[in-house]
């Protein structure tokens, strides 16, 4: 029966996240609702929590995102208990990683299903101070810290994440009075029993210097404290004397050593603040520099410029940060390095930024074919992130469609708002270059995008936050479409979400039609399976 046996016929591949109903998009566009998980998903993955974003307030979102995680993980634990390691150390999400798997944790233990409880929250916590971050979180919603038998596994999940993060180096660097749950409440809270000889000392230390309001002696497996605080001693002496400082002199030198620095777990900021009145910035930053993370070199491109950072310094700091290793370890969106880019007044980081912004794009993949890529730069993608910072989904959008297109066989590159603009580019041109001809560009008329700019491509990928306007025809008359119907059926459209907002702009799931979202590029990875006809999971499950 050779009329079956057709490549035609293979089974239509489905993907995660799934639409259910019909509804209307914020803008009074044709739209569709999503099942919990799904909504669950594309928040969380772009959830900077107790932010507002353009659409919704923050009390708002911060209400839908711990509605969704206690109705799913009731539904079904499992799941939850996979996604919220994964949303932290895949998609880089800290915040809404605690606070989602302390939702997740109180009613999961309130329903007697402790199981997994503790290895979920062990793996959502990867920063020390997560820990009295979730604490505090956990006692806000009305969490118990008396630790009965029915929320054993939260304690335990949290004492494993204290007892991994809780080093010297950690307890210098993260612990501030500014906390309420201080790496000493910690100790107490959870009961914490030392896993070394070493560790035993430092809480030991700690515990003496909050109660016994004296610094308490420090004993031989103490050696990064000991050093930290002879070195401190030794710059007071320094700036005590009131005297003209040069690298040349010998106290001056001994303090500025870089494997001193280092060995004293001191960050940048300690050493700044000790001697940056007193010594050439040029000279600091060369010796603190050894012991920088990579996030603090890429925020801190511009102070270098400015203090005069010599050439031969400026070039290991170029490997490090477009090293692909140190990015895949920094966990940092891809947006961090185009701010990086937009802040400096130099050109000489501008290929290592180039290099560090593809490394962290490696899951986009290589589209065959004809690909027509749409990039909102409607006015709601404009809103920052959060307050703390100037970044935005638009950018986000602009940065994930340069990448698909150059990377793709062939490809036309949309930028859209009201109107619409292709955005020129060539194979091989440097993206952040591709990326300053992106403009704001006002409303969201996704259809009329796809409409004039569809011609026959084998798939389209709209980057956007979903919140389409109606469409309207030659004579005014206003049309509700669903801009999936606007292609053939045998055209993919994949939807790429940044706002994570409760309503799509198009059925998703299955028929060529699936969304993603985030703001890091965990998800791309689906697009591929997809394109081979093979139905995707959720990306913790593939």
């Amino acid at each position: 029966m050779s009329k079956f046996n057709k490549a035609a016929n293979r089974p239509q591949a489905t993907s995660p996240v799934t639409t259910t109903g019909t509804a209307t998009t914020y803008e009074g566009g044709a739209g569709f609702t999503r099942d919990a998980k799904s909504d669950l998903y594309l928040l969380a993955v772009t959830n900077m929590v107790s932010e507002a974003t353009f659409y919704e307030k923050a009390e708002d979102r911060d209400t839908r995102f711990s509605g969704l995680v206690r109705t799913v993980a009731l539904d079904d634990p499992k799941w939850v208990l996979g996604f919220f390691p994964w949303l932290r150390s895949e998609g880089f999400m800290r915040s809404a990683s605690v606070v989602g798997s302390a939702e997740a944790a109180k009613v999961l233990c309130a329903n007697s299903k402790q199981e997994g409880v503790a290895e979920m929250i062990d793996g959502s916590l990867q920063r020390p101070d997560e820990v009295g971050q979730l604490l505090a979180y956990w006692v806000s919603i009305g969490g118990k810290l008396n630790w009965s038998r029915s929320l054993q596994a939260v304690k335990e999940g949290l004492s494993r994440a204290a007892l991994r993060m809780h080093t010297q180096r950690n307890w210098l660097k993260y612990d501030s009075a500014k906390n309420l749950y201080t790496f000493d409440r910690v100790i107490q809270i959870l009961h914490l029993k030392p896993r070394s000889p070493e560790q035993s000392a430092l809480f030991k230390y700690i515990l003496d210097n909050r109660y016994r309001g004296a610094a308490a002696p420090l004993t031989d497996s103490l050696t990064m404290l000991r050093a930290q605080v002879e070195w401190r001693a030794e710059v007071r002496r320094i700036v005590s004397d009131n005297m003209p400082m040069t690298a040349q002199d010998e106290a001056v030198s001994s303090v500025l050593d870089p494997n001193r620095i280092k060995a004293a777990g001191l960050t940048w900021e300690d050493v700044l603040s000790a001697l940056g009145s007193k010594v050439d910035k040029a000279i600091l930053w060369s010796s603190i520099i050894p012991s920088m993370g990579s996030m603090a070199l890429i925020r801190n491109l511009r102070n270098m410029d400015e203090a005069g950072l010599n050439d031969d310094v400026a070039e290991a700091v170029a490997r490090r940060i477009s090293d692909p290793e140190q990015v895949k370890r920094s966990k940092q969106f891809p947006f961090r390095y185009l701010a990086a880019h937009q802040a400096v007044n130099s050109f000489r980081w501008s290929h290592a930024l180039e290099k560090a912004l593809a490394a962290s794009l490696a899951n986009v993949p290589e589209l065959r074919g004809n690909t027509l890529i749409l990039v909102d730069r409607s006015g709601s993608m404009f809103g920052g992130l959060s307050k703390q910072t100037q970044l935005n989904r638009a950018d986000s959008a602009a940065i994930f469609g340069t990448a698909l297109a150059m990377r793709a066989e062939k490809a036309k590159l949309v930028q859209f708002g009201t109107g619409h603009r292709e955005v020129a580019f060539r194979k091989g041109d440097p993206l952040l270059r591709v990326l300053d001809k992106f403009e704001s560009m006002g409303g969201t008329n996704t259809a009329e995008a796809v409409r004039s700019h569809f011609n026959g491509h084998d798939r389209v990928v709209i980057v956007t936050d979903e919140q389409a306007f109606p469409s309207y025809g030659m004579y005014g008359n206003r049309y509700r479409e669903d801009i999936g119907s606007l292609l053939p059926e045998q055209v993919a459209l994949y939807t790429w979400n940044l706002a994570g907002y409760s309503v799509a702009q198009s059925e998703s799931g299955k028929s060529n039609r699936h969304t993603f979202g985030g703001l890091s590029d965990a998800s791309f990875r689906l697009i591929p399976m997809l394109e081979a006809r093979r139905s995707a999971s959720w990306p913790w499950q593939n």
